[in-house]
């Protein structure tokens, strides 16, 4: 069934779904670091190379979201029900708001909450945690399509 999700993914409403998803997840990964450290404070402190990378990996990061997201729309219209992979995506993004976000915030964040402890310098402008953000959208593709493949009807009596 996964097969025939990607072919869906053809489909001119996917595509254009798709290309605003990425749009804003791509905006809002940016918008992260621009919180976190300027890209001109970045080359100044770590050299150009954290920059490209981080670049790149809002760029993945940003497709990766579009691509579950369409796929758990394809789930949907063809099952009726939301494969429960499709949470990555918020988590991945929630995640790295309240790790690879501005400091401040997340020291705020977490003392609002009762939590008086927080990260005080985070490494690489937040790079370990952007990495642990793009792990967790793998693990959720991997899960749709075992959700995809291994749908499970109810049969009516």
């Amino acid at each position: 069934m996964f097969s025939t999700i990607l072919e869906m993914q053809k489909e001119k409403k996917f595509i254009i779904r798709g290309l605003i998803i990425f749009g804003l997840f791509l905006l809002l990964y940016f918008m992260l670091d621009r919180l976190n450290m300027t890209y001109t404070e970045m080359v100044n402190t770590y050299g150009i190379y954290l920059v490209i990378l981080n670049i790149f990996l809002n760029i993945i990061m940003a497709l990766l979201s579009a691509f579950l997201w369409n796929i758990s729309s394809g789930l949907l219209k063809m099952t009726g029900k939301e494969g429960k992979g499709s949470f990555a995506t918020g988590f991945a993004y929630v995640f790295g708001l309240l790790t690879y976000g501005c400091t401040p915030c997340v020291i705020a964040f977490f003392s609002t909450i009762g939590l008086t402890f927080s990260v005080a310098v985070l490494p690489l402008a937040g790079l370990p945690y952007k990495f642990i953000s793009f792990v967790l959208l793998i693990l959720g593709l991997f899960w749709l399509r075992y959700e995809a493949n291994h749908v499970k009807c109810k049969i009516k009596d």
